[in-house]
């Protein structure tokens, strides 16, 4: 069931109580990026345990559903090299190895070479590994609704927006500490 919250007074909340104690122990100091980055924080530790309530369902880890959904939506043949799905998870060569030859136990994946270039090895989504990740593909689709109910479709769409508009930013700025003011 959806319960709409009205965006113009919600409930203060623990990250609110956290930027009022800052305000009052320290009032010479900016913490007003908490608010955002201590909700994501926050939103994040409840709602990864829901996310992976659903793949366990599906006898799955979370990981193991990012590999085989990656696979899944490059359509037809569903079939990518590791170094695609490399750039695709942004995790390091050695875990996605082992990532495959754990789906390739299974029988969810399997390695190929390559008939253009015998060099060249291709990780394909098996039958046995497109119906899991089908299956699991729709609950997890009506899960992330189910989070996400309480905002509008304007609302939804104007926070996809604003996050994407963020994740940029923050991936074109350096890591680590502000060196400008050293």
């Amino acid at each position: 069931m959806s319960r709409e919250i009205d965006a113009a007074w919600v409930e203060p909340d623990h990250v609110d109580e956290i930027l009022q104690q800052w305000a009052r122990e320290r009032p010479d100091v900016d913490v007003s990026a908490m608010a955002i980055i201590g909700r994501i924080s926050r939103l994040e530790k409840v709602i990864r345990p829901r996310l992976n309530a659903v793949f366990a369902d599906h006898d799955l880890e979370s990981w193991e559903f990012d590999v085989l959904a990656t696979l899944l939506r490059t359509g037809p043949p569903n079939r990518l090299t590791p170094g695609e799905l490399l750039a695709s998870m942004m995790i390091t060569s050695g875990a996605m190895t082992n990532r495959i030859d754990r789906l390739e136990k299974r029988g969810l994946v399997k390695r190929e070479r390559s008939r253009d270039d015998g060099r060249l090895v291709l990780v394909t989504l098996t039958r046995k590994g497109r119906k899991k990740v089908d299956a699991a593909l729709v609950d997890h689709a009506a899960n992330e609704l189910r989070i996400i109910s309480a905002l509008t479709p304007a609302q939804r769409a104007q926070l996809a927006d604003l996050l994407r508009l963020l994740h940029h930013a923050v991936s074109a700025q350096p890591a680590g500490p502000d060196d400008s003011k050293a």
